[in-house]
């Protein structure tokens, strides 16, 4: 299936692409979490909130995680703006998020016009624990359609919860990157063949996910290390 990177900021890139192209939108985008004000989240990098001090890898760092809560809201509304307008009628939305920024992302995707379908926790069984508190345990997977569902034939029936661990060692080649076991059972929500949008594709998980799973794939992203660490795991992912 075909595989293509774009280089450069979603919001420019976007618009470029045609309109109904795509099948799905799943992405990770920053979270903008950590400090509670703006000022505390203008003074840390997204290495500094997001690797632990003892992290034995040194993986590049990445823009765009510093927006106080009304420019996260303004920016990720305008991102899956755009995404659904690429995105056939149908078709799904499926946004990361964490605890913090649930309600925020939330507000974004039906600002933008999705219909919000639920949320799908994702479990990760690596996680340090909380002293004198909870584990966080779980992010979350944020669900839209661009208007009524796709109706697949034959029906699918898909998880309520995913799980799996962010991976570790040299299989590593991202600050945040997910689990390509998670994201494999989340482009199952598009026919087989069709194509995956992700404007914010980091080190090409999603894509690499869509390629295993027989889908075509369609990612932007501004980094330009990680845009070629992307465009490297797409060359060498084949669909099984």
């Amino acid at each position: 299936m075909p595989a293509t990177i774009h280089h450069g900021d979603a919001l420019a890139i976007l618009p470029t692409l045609p309109t109904g192209t795509t099948d799905a939108l799943i992405t990770d985008p920053p979270y903008n979490a950590g400090g509670l004000t703006p000022a505390a989240r203008r003074g840390d990098t997204a290495r500094g909130k997001y690797v632990s001090g003892d992290a034995q890898h040194d993986l590049a760092d990445f823009t765009g995680d510093t927006k106080d809560q009304r420019g996260y809201l303004a920016w990720l509304g305008l991102l899956l703006g755009h995404g659904l307008r690429i995105t056939r009628p149908g078709g799904s939305a499926l946004v990361f998020t964490d605890w913090s920024q649930l309600p925020t992302t939330t507000d974004a995707l039906q600002a933008a016009g999705w219909t919000w379908r639920g949320i799908i926790p994702w479990h990760k069984p690596a996680t340090r624990p909380t002293k004198d508190g909870f584990r966080r345990a779980c992010e979350y997977v944020v669900w839209g359609t661009h208007g009524e569902p796709y109706r697949h034939a034959p029906t699918i029936y898909l998880p309520g919860l995913v799980e799996g661990s962010q991976p570790r060692g040299r299989r590593r080649q991202h600050i945040t990157q997910k689990p390509v076991e998670v994201l494999r059972e989340l482009v199952k929500i598009t026919p087989a063949g069709g194509t995956i949008l992700d404007p914010c594709a980091g080190a090409g998980s999603t894509g690499v996910a869509a390629l295993a799973e027989g889908r075509a794939f369609v990612g932007v992203e501004i980094s330009g290390h990680y845009a070629a660490i992307a465009r490297d795991r797409l060359d060498q992912t084949a669909p099984e």
